[in-house]
């Protein structure tokens, strides 16, 4: 099927690449499908664009690229609702907000996106953990300019 997107144009996705969030994400509770698109050649970058709504895509990254330390427990009902059965077919991201200069953006780290690259079910998952924000910078602290 063919979907409109809101960075590349009008693509031709297969059923089996559409990502089903099955409650919505937070904020877009009627949005049910995305499929990921490559952003970069390097696959650093990706857009998770909405297959029902072409203005609406958000810019993901794997937060282990720019966070090693990077660490949380899923819920056990997290784990049921996804239908995780292996820790390899997990793939986790995190949403970024893109700043001008680029060097500013910011990941969130608090909510991140989990993926079953089994079944391609997917949830965005509020994380209780402390150390975590919705703005961390994924080049580091930036210097205040003066």
């Amino acid at each position: 099927m063919k979907i409109g997107t809101k960075y590349h144009g009008e693509v031709e996705i297969h059923n089996n690449e559409v990502l089903a969030f099955d409650k919505g994400i937070p904020g877009f509770l009627d949005e049910k499908k995305f499929v990921l698109l490559p952003l970069s050649e390097e696959n650093i970058f990706y857009v998770m664009q909405s297959a029902a709504t072409p203005a609406l895509a958000f810019i993901l990254s794997n937060p282990f690229n720019f966070f090693k330390d990077y660490d949380f427990k899923l819920e056990d009902t997290v784990v049921e609702e996804l239908g995780i059965k292996l820790e390899q077919d997990v793939q986790v991201y995190s949403i970024l907000t893109v700043h001008d200069p680029f060097e500013k953006t910011t990941a969130n780290l608090q909510a991140p996106i989990i993926l079953n690259v089994e079944n391609y079910k997917a949830k965005q998952v509020i994380l209780h953990e402390e150390q975590y924000s919705t703005k961390h910078p994924i080049f580091g602290e930036t210097k205040t300019e003066r």
